[in-house]
C-alpha cells in the first residue's frame, strides 16, 4: 500500500509539472489554474471554469486520484500475474515495461476514459497528443514501474 501511495504522489507531481511545462510554458495555451479546472470539467462540465481556485483544487484532487488509481492497477497486475512479476524483476525490463505502461495509460485515458466524461479528449491529430504520449512514458509509466517493483521475483 505504501508503494501505491508513493507512486501516486510521485506521478501526480511529475505529471502535473509536465502538464504545466507543456501547456502553460511551452505551448502557452492556458494557465495553471485553468489547466486544473479543465481536469475538474470532467465531472463539472464547462461550469468548472467559473469556479476559481475551488474548481482548480478539485481538478488537482482528481489528478492525484487518477495517478493513484493507475499505480494501484499496476500493483494489482503484479499481484495477480507471476509472469508479469518475473518480467519486471530486472531493472532494465522494468524500465521498458514502465514506459510501455505510460503509453497504455495515456491511450486508455484519452481514447476510453475521457470520452465518458463531460470534457473532450485530445484529438490524435493535435500537436500536443504526441508530446503527452511520450511524456506519459517518462512521468507516469516509468515512475510507477520503478516505485512498484517486486521486491523478489515471487512477490509483488
Amino acid at each position: 500500500m505504501a508503494r501505491i501511495l508513493a507512486a501516486g504522489i510521485l506521478v501526480g507531481i511529475l505529471d502535473g509539472l509536465f502538464a504545466i511545462a507543456l501547456y502553460v510554458v511551452a505551448l502557452k495555451v492556458t494557465t495553471p489554474v485553468r489547466l486544473f479546472q479543465s481536469i475538474a470539467s470532467a465531472v463539472l462540465g464547462p461550469d468548472s471554469f467559473q469556479g476559481g481556485l475551488l474548481t482548480a483544487g478539485l481538478g488537482l484532487l482528481l489528478h492525484f486520484t487518477v495517478a493513484h488509481a493507475w499505480s494501484a492497477v499496476y500493483f494489482l497486475a503484479l499481484r495477480v500475474s507471476p509472469l508479469f512479476r518475473c518480467l519486471v524483476a530486472a531493472p532494465a525490463r522494468a524500465v521498458v515495461v514502465g514506459m510501455a505502461y505510460g503509453i497504455l495509460v495515456w491511450l486508455v485515458m484519452d481514447l476510453v476514459a475521457i470520452p465518458m466524461t463531460r470534457t473532450r479528449p485530445t484529438p490524435v491529430t493535435a500537436r500536443s497528443f504526441l508530446y503527452v504520449l511520450v511524456g506519459h512514458m517518462f512521468v507516469v509509466g516509468l515512475p510507477i514501474a520503478l516505485v512498484i517493483r517486486p521486491r523478489h521475483v515471487g512477490t509483488p
